[in-house]
């Protein structure tokens, strides 16, 4: 059934992304089938943020559940008000409608002064962006009728450690957010009736801006941005120069961007890739390649991370390792080796991490990692959580170096890489033919999905199968840094940067 002209034209999600931009709005109501495919994670984020919700009503348990039906506003609105009017103690996504917006609130109780109303995000601290979503909804419940006393943000507590069952009262952190909301009124109703006036209205004529990845990556970006170039001003990285500046003076090509307005790394980046040249420091990587030694281990850990921590010991949306990939090579001319692990499902993966780790990189060994902040981190906190392995894992730590120290520094610097110096980049630069295009896994989240995947299956032809695609995955990421430690060791010899093959 579609909306009718009775229907609410807005929701809290449509006004919070009305305030982002109209014409994403206007889009979502007039022409959603224009919206970019949705990926995984995004799928994977409201799946979390639903259980974090559920979870959140054990703070205040055995309230009546108003169930959404996305065609009955009216049968959600009714059911409310009975169970407000029998006395319920605490009603989860109530229904309520005013001005022409229809809001669900997580949570909604008496007070001792009038109702208060939480409501519940995923994530570890408030954001700018949660207070419109609260004040809305104030607006909306005070507008329908109810008395309302406290608007609070509940939102999850990152210090929580879990300690056998979840503890909402643990997991959770409540700030009271009603003074803020309170001030808002006028805001909101003014920004509704804009946001109504609009979307009777033609569609806006609104160009391209931050706004269209601030705070979130809009639903039509593919539609927006359809007109940009694959090499444009918006290829630059890092900080620097005004990009949107740029483009609202009319210019979008990189090779029309004046170079003596950039900083040095933009500056390199695009003359780099407009004049297709190459650079390589071969003192510094000569300096670089001294300080490796055999035996030589090169390491990558794939891990995930979640709101709700699933195993004893661990915290919100801490990192953990459940897979790690190891070429080794005892010498500089011994054959390479493998080791490889990844934990069993549904099982706390850590501690086997740790224990084959030890067990597998011998005390000299020199381990190399590809920013390797991020597995001297993991390391740490192996070494915290099971002291047994300390020694041995601050070892590994004190022997790490980091791979992309000479890409980060662009003592070697290829125009195909784009001011980036992220492995992904890097290695079929270095060693054409040999990337992750066309894998089933391909990057860190989509192995995150993949766990999780196989951890859900009942299917044992199906977990094989993730399985051995997490491990090809995780088996590049290392054999990768043998290839690119190779291809190092000869431009540092040359200078040039000579395509090899895979």
């Amino acid at each position: 059934m579609g909306r009718t002209s009775s229907d609410p034209l807005l929701s809290k999600s449509k006004f919070v992304q009305g305030l982002q931009c109209h014409k994403a709005l206007y889009l979502q109501v007039h022409h959603p089938e224009l919206a970019d495919p949705v990926p995984p994670s995004r799928e994977a984020a409201f799946q979390a943020g639903t259980e974090v919700g559920k979870l959140a009503q054990g703070l205040f348990p055995g309230g009546v559940l108003i169930p959404y039906e996305a065609d009955d506003h009216d049968g959600q609105i009714a059911r409310t008000k009975a169970a407000m009017e029998k006395g319920a103690e605490v009603l989860y996504e109530a229904a309520f409608s005013y001005d022409g917006v229809f809001v669900k609130v997580d949570i909604l109780r008496p007070g001792k002064s009038g109702w208060e109303l939480y409501e519940v995000k995923s994530s570890a601290s408030v954001q700018p962006y949660h207070i419109p979503d609260i004040a809305v909804q104030y607006y909306v419940l005070r507008g329908a009728g109810v008395d309302l006393s406290h608007a609070y943000l509940v939102h999850i507590n990152r210090a929580y450690v879990r300690h056998g069952a979840i503890e909402p009262e643990k997991l959770f952190t409540i700030e009271d957010k009603t003074g803020t909301v309170q001030d808002m009124e006028d805001f909101v109703k003014t920004e509704i009736a804009k946001m109504k006036r609009m979307l009777q209205g033609e569609m806006p004529d609104t160009d391209i801006g931050p706004y269209c990845t601030d705070p979130f990556e809009c639903n039509f970006y593919g539609h927006c941005w359809r007109h940009i170039p694959e090499n444009s001003v918006f290829t630059l990285k890092n900080r620097g120069i005004d990009k949107f500046a740029l483009y609202r003076n009319g210019i979008v090509r990189l090779q029309d961007v004046p170079l003596d307005s950039l900083n040095a790394r933009q500056r390199q980046q695009a003359e780099f890739f407009l004049e297709k040249k190459e650079a390589a420091d071969t003192a510094a990587l000569k300096d670089f390649l001294g300080g490796i030694r055999y035996p030589l281990y090169f390491l990558d850990f794939e891990t995930y991370m979640v709101a709700v921590p699933l195993y004893d010991g661990t915290s919100p949306y801490q990192q953990v390792p459940y897979q790690y990939s190891l070429h080794y090579r005892e010498s500089e001319t011994a054959p390479l080796g493998h080791y490889e692990f990844l934990a069993e499902p549904n099982v706390d993966p850590r501690e086997d991490v740790a224990a084959n780790l030890c067990r597998q990189v011998p005390d000299d060994a020199c381990v190399l990692a590809f920013n390797s902040g991020f597995e001297i981190s993991r390391l740490k906190e192996l070494a915290s959580a099971f002291p047994r392995y300390k020694d041995k894992l601050e070892k590994i730590i004190g022997n790490t170096l980091d791979l992309a120290a000479p890409f980060r520094s662009r003592h070697i610097y290829h125009w195909e890489m784009n001011g980036s110096y992220s492995q992904k980049v890097v290695l079929p630069v270095l060693v054409p033919g040999l990337s992750y295009e066309g894998m089933e896994v391909a990057d860190g989240m989509m192995a995150m999905d993949a766990y999780f995947a196989m951890c859900a299956s009942k299917d044992p032809d199906e977990v094989a199968k993730t399985r051995a695609n997490l491990l090809e995955y995780c088996a590049l990421d290392t054999m990768g840094m043998v290839r690119i430690l190779e291809r190092l060791k000869e431009i540092s010899g040359t200078g040039t940067i000579d395509r090899a093959r895979p």
